[in-house]
Parts: C-alpha cells; structure tokens; sequence
C-alpha cells in the first residue's frame, strides 16, 4: 500500500469516525461548556491535530473553528474546503496565550508520545475550556462471539507499532490532572445495531487489516472475520469499543 492509499483510508476513517460521533459532539460542547458561558457571541474554537478538517465541519454550527496540523496536505485539505487551518505542532501550537474560548482534540493524544505536552499546550492558549472530545481505548472492547477477542491483542500491537498507545482513553483523567485541569470523564455511546454493524461492516474489516498488520494475511484474523460473518449474518454479533471524552475548565 502507498503512502497516497493510506492517506486516503485514513482520511475515510477519519469520516466515518465523525459521522458517528457528531451528534455526542454536539452534547458534550451544548451542555457540558456552552450552557454554562453567556449568550450572544460567537464562541472562537481550536482544533488541534484538526486533519482534514472533518470535526471542524460538524461543529461550524455551533463554533468558529480553526484548525492545526502538522501535516501540511491536511492543512490544505482544510482550506480547500474553506476551513480556516494552520500548520503547526501540537506540543508547540503558534498562537499567543489564552487566543481562544475553547481548545479540543480528537484521536490525537493517542498517537503522541507525550499527551501532557499537547495538554499543556492546549491549556496555555485556551481562555476557558479543554476538551478531548474523543479518544479510544482498545483494552475495553467487548465482543462476541468469542473467537472476535483474538483480534483485539493484534490491535493493540499494530497501534504500538505505529507509536500509538492503545489505552489512552483510560489515561485522560490523569492526563488532564497533570496539567492542572480537573476533567469530567465520561464515554460515547459504542453499541450499534445489527443493520448499522451490516452497513458498516466493510470498511470496519479494512480499518481492522491496516491496523493490525498492513493488510498482510493473518490466520487468527481470518477465523476472526468467518466468526464475525456468521454472526452477522444470524444477528448475534456484538461489537463495543469504547471511546472516552474529557471536558475541563481552566482554573481562574
């Protein structure tokens, strides 16, 4: 698989991610950060590690979004879509202290090898509120039949080999307590029924296959996926993956 096929499943997976989670999105910034700010102004936002800009897109409802990235064809991913976005790190982002009312991530700090610089750095340029507002957390899965819990551990290991840690989810409390923020901790809905599992189910094996082993064959993978379609087809199957949130308000 080139580098040009990879961006691209990344970015579809990056999508379908959205889709699902926009409207807990939307009741995580409502109810847990703009019931509690005054009315009548726009609420300025930044999006670190923004990607393509797909989060940004669902909350410009609700938000005035910026977006950056380090990755500079994901930065002009977002602007050719009219998304306001920037290159920059997110253990070193290039705005002034206290630029915006609220500074979140999604799918981020998973793949970071120091969370707590981008937290810190996310508290340093936020006026109000931090906010990861999606991170997994694969030692949670919950799956049957049985023979679907072989490919957990497989996860796991391709998420470590691509320098990813696969159990930040449960992390982000501590995370977030590091940087002086008391966070409320909560998880998104993850169960979908057996027609969503069906509709989803094609792209759900392709992420699986990049994940754990970059679409090399796997005998335990193979069993996995017959278990997994036999399920389907008999409406058995069962599949929660929990992705975990993290709200705070800066302290003063």
């Amino acid at each position: 698989m080139d580098m040009s096929d990879e961006k691209a499943d990344l970015e579809r997976q990056l999508r379908r991610q959205s889709l699902w989670l926009k409207d807990s999105w939307y009741w995580i910034i409502e109810h847990e950060i703009l019931s509690n700010e005054p009315k009548g102004r726009g609420t300025l936002a930044l999006d670190v590690g923004c990607g393509p800009g797909f989060v940004m897109e669902a909350l410009r409802p609700i938000l005035q979004p910026k977006g950056v990235d380090s990755d500079r064809d994901m930065v002009i991913a977002c602007r050719s879509r009219g998304l306001d976005a920037v290159e920059g790190s997110a253990d070193s982002l290039p705005f002034d202290d206290g630029s915006f009312d609220i500074v979140y991530c999604t799918f981020l700090l998973l793949w970071l090898k120091e969370p707590r610089a981008a937290v810190a750095e996310m508290t340093r340029v936020s006026r109000k509120w931090v906010a990861c507002l999606a991170e997994p957390d694969f030692g949670g899965r919950i799956s049957h039949p049985q023979e679907l819990e072989s490919i957990d551990p497989l996860i796991e290991e391709g998420i470590r080999n691509d320098g990813g840690d696969p159990f930040i989810g449960r992390k982000l409390r501590s995370v977030f307590r590091s940087c002086g923020l008391d966070a409320k901790v909560g998880v998104h809905p993850g169960v979908w029924d057996v027609g969503r599992l069906r509709a989803e189910s094609e792209d759900e094996w392709k992420w699986v296959e990049m994940t754990t082993s970059g679409g090399r064959e796997d005998s335990s993978l193979g069993k996995a996926r017959a278990a997994w379609e036999g399920s389907l087809r008999d409406g058995t199957l069962f599949q929660f993956n929990p992705i975990f949130y993290a709200v705070a308000r800066k302290p003063g």
